[in-house]
């Protein structure tokens, strides 16, 4: 909300991109409601959800066009929302011609990355800002939820690495059962309307099969030819079915619908970034847990990728570091700030400490490294290594 706020009124078109059921839409209609508070005449703002019966008629860029030149009847400022705007042919050319022939302030939300497509980069060249969306953080989480009052922070964390971030969890209590079919109605509506429809993919089966290996293998370094002989050595698919031109593909979709985020490699005494062997994490860890069910002896990887989503959220570049022999979990960069992190479950054992700690040891520069846990009540620090609770890291 901080972030439309600064840019409202701004040229730039404000495109508020995200997995389905994230709260693209909700975030809009606050904000539209926002501007009504600031006393914006409601003539002065329109609103449009292209999944509402109510604009069926609305196919392509000529019909946008004509229904919104209609109802601007001022040379004041006007506010446009258009929700889901990638179902609407064309959408990008109707966008353009508003900014050239209109007043106007723009903004959209997508579920697909054809969205940020290079035919609308040259259209609005210059002329449009990118608003990640994520589900909520654990801080939002603790805002969004009810819970029992006897529950300790612990408790409160166990319940959102289980189930996630997804804004309409909250309406079902932490009932198991009914959060998980919520999650899998959001799942199976992503693939079909924004992966199998848009990209025209019809092996359903290879789609299943990788979006529940790349789920299970969240924090793992993989490549396509990995994940190829994965699935034909476990006979998931028959040898030579699938192509990699097609497994790639079909994960290029997958991270297109904002299910997955890739992260390259970065080569820290190289200072370069590495083009293979690479990690994939999932949007939220709810959907995880919904196609794979929770596991215990997976916290630490579940506890890698809450920590991504989060320096994702808080604006961060990130990579996964690569330094001689040893891997670092992410190397998060600003223009400002350079931070190398560790994620583990715990360092109660020395073994473990050791092998957490190496890496961070190794690099040899002033910039800030961290190691994040489960344990409370460890020391802050170890060689110079910061050493957080992963809870109170979420919640600074």
């Amino acid at each position: 909300m901080k972030t439309l706020l600064a840019y409202k009124d701004k040229k730039a078109v404000k495109i508020v991109t995200g997995i389905r059921r994230c709260g693209k839409s909700a975030m809009l209609s606050i904000f539209a409601n926002k501007l009504r508070q600031m006393n914006i005449p409601k003539k002065q703002i329109i609103e449009m959800n292209f999944e509402s019966m109510k604009f069926k008629n609305i196919a392509n860029h000529e019909d946008l066009y004509s229904y919104i030149a209609e109802r601007i009847a001022t040379k004041k400022k006007t506010y446009l929302f258009f929700d889901e705007v990638q179902m609407i042919k064309n959408w990008e050319r109707a966008i353009n011609s508003f900014l050239v022939d209109f007043n106007v302030d723009v903004y959209i939300t997508g579920s697909n990355a054809y969205l940020l497509s290079s035919e609308f980069s040259t259209l609005i060249s210059g002329r449009y800002v990118e608003i990640k969306m994520l589900p909520l953080s654990f801080k939002e989480f603790l805002d969004f939820n009810r819970f029992n009052p006897k529950s300790t922070m612990e408790d409160k964390f166990l319940l959102y690495a289980k189930y996630g971030g997804m804004p309409a969890a909250a309406d079902y209590g932490f009932d198991e059962k009914m959060i998980y079919e919520m999650l899998e109605g959001v799942y199976n509506t992503v693939i079909v309307k924004d992966i199998m429809q848009r990209n025209k993919i019809t092996d359903a089966t290879l789609l299943k099969k990788l979006t529940e290996f790349l789920a299970h293998s969240i924090g793992s370094i993989n490549s396509v030819n990995s994940i190829s002989n994965f699935l034909v050595s476990n006979k998931e698919i028959e040898s030579k079915s699938a192509p990699n031109r097609t497994i790639e593909s079909y994960i290029t979709a997958l991270q297109n619908a904002y299910i997955f985020y890739e992260l390259k490699r970065y080569d820290v005494k190289g200072k370069s970034l590495l083009k293979t062997l690479g990690k994939n994490y999932i949007v939220d860890i709810g959907i995880r847990n919904m196609l794979l069910g929770y596991r215990d002896a997976e916290k630490g990887h579940i506890l890698e990728n809450i920590v991504f989503l989060e320096l994702l959220r808080r604006g961060y570049k990130i990579h996964i570091g690569k330094f001689l022999d040893f891997e670092i979990d992410f190397i998060a960069t600003t223009p400002k700030e350079k931070i190398y992190i560790q994620v583990c479950e715990s360092l109660s054992d020395k073994a473990v400490l050791e092998r957490e700690i190496a890496p961070l040891r190794s690099i040899k520069d002033n910039h800030e490294k961290m190691i994040l846990s489960q344990d409370k009540n460890f020391i802050a620090s170890y060689d110079g290594i910061k050493i957080k609770n992963v809870i109170d890291f979420l919640l600074e």
